[in-house]
């Protein structure tokens, strides 16, 4: 399945995180299908961009885009608010913009480490606020972008926000691995309170995106020049896992999809495999209490 060809996406909406690289792709291919996107993103340049350029490519489609900053949990909230005021049902929900390894500790608004508030708990918060738009749909689903990188991340649950020391990988590592862990639990919550959404996690295997750019050094040149070229596939084979868990009738709600290819880095989408320690119930309930704590805002 090496391509974006959809069924009919006619009378869905989907609300999707980032402007650029997998987001764009994703968008970009629900667009081609029929279906109605909003791109959220915290550069609305980039975003007016990310518009024309599908509107061009897709005449007539329906796309738009709202502003939000994921490294601030009040911006996600006045997202929230404005989208619940509208009242709109929506089919999908994808987390997927993100940052990866920036060099040196960057905090958010809210004095989190900047990869665990943007890439996992802005996410977890966002999922919260729109959660009764997606229960007002019939097909409703939540994909968590996540990453290869939860195989390697070392958990340490008093340590979520790298309080005791950063490490640019380690920290990317670990957001990785929550979003994981999220989507896992939230499909048992789901469930549980007969909220009727689909949580699915979904990897790009080694993609060449934009979330380089936030990296440096040797390791990037590595990654970008030797392993991608390789190893890797495109922005575009990268975004097929996502719209694979959001839109094919044969997932199982809870599961990973991703690349089938060597080592997991490229080839058609099927189902994939989480880090061993996602299993874990117990451990899954308490990250998300402590969430929970931590935005201010209970599911349901």
């Amino acid at each position: 399945m090496k391509t974006t060809r959809l069924a009919s996406q006619c009378g869905t909406s989907t609300l999707i995180t980032g402007t650029g690289g997998l987001g764009y792709e994703v968008a970009l291919a629900l667009a081609r299908a029929g279906g109605r996107v909003i791109l959220a993103g915290r550069n609305a340049a980039k975003g007016a961009e990310a518009m024309a350029a599908i509107s061009a490519l897709v005449p007539g489609s329906e796309v738009a885009f709202e502003m939000v900053d994921l490294a601030s949990l009040q911006s996600v909230r006045d997202l929230g608010t404005r989208l619940r005021a509208r009242g709109q049902p929506l089919d999908r929900l994808i987390n997927n913009a993100g940052i990866m390894s920036p060099p040196a500790l960057e905090l958010t608004a809210d004095g989190h480490e900047m990869q665990f508030g943007v890439n996992y708990l802005a996410h977890f918060a966002l999922t919260a606020e729109v959660l009764p738009l997606l229960r007002a749909s019939r097909q409703a689903r939540v994909v968590n972008v996540t990453s290869l990188a939860q195989h390697y991340a070392k958990f340490d649950l008093d340590d979520l926000r790298s309080e005791k020391g950063y490490h640019p990988g380690r920290a990317y590592c670990g957001s990785k691995l929550l979003q994981a862990m999220f989507a896992r639990e939230l499909q048992g919550r789901s469930d549980a309170e007969g909220w009727g959404v689909t949580s699915l996690a979904a990897h790009p295997g080694f993609a060449g995106t934009n979330l380089f750019e936030t990296g440096g050094g040797v390791s990037r040149f590595v990654s970008t020049r030797v392993i991608l070229p390789l190893l890797g596939q495109s922005a575009a084979a990268g975004a097929l896992p996502t719209l694979f868990a959001a839109t094919s009738p044969s997932v199982t709600g809870g599961e990973l999809y991703g690349p089938t290819g060597f080592m997991q880095m490229s080839g058609s989408p099927g189902p994939g495999k989480y880090a061993k320690i996602v299993h874990d119930e117990g451990l899954r309930a308490e990250v998300w209490r402590r969430s929970e704590d931590l935005v201010g805002n209970r599911y349901g």
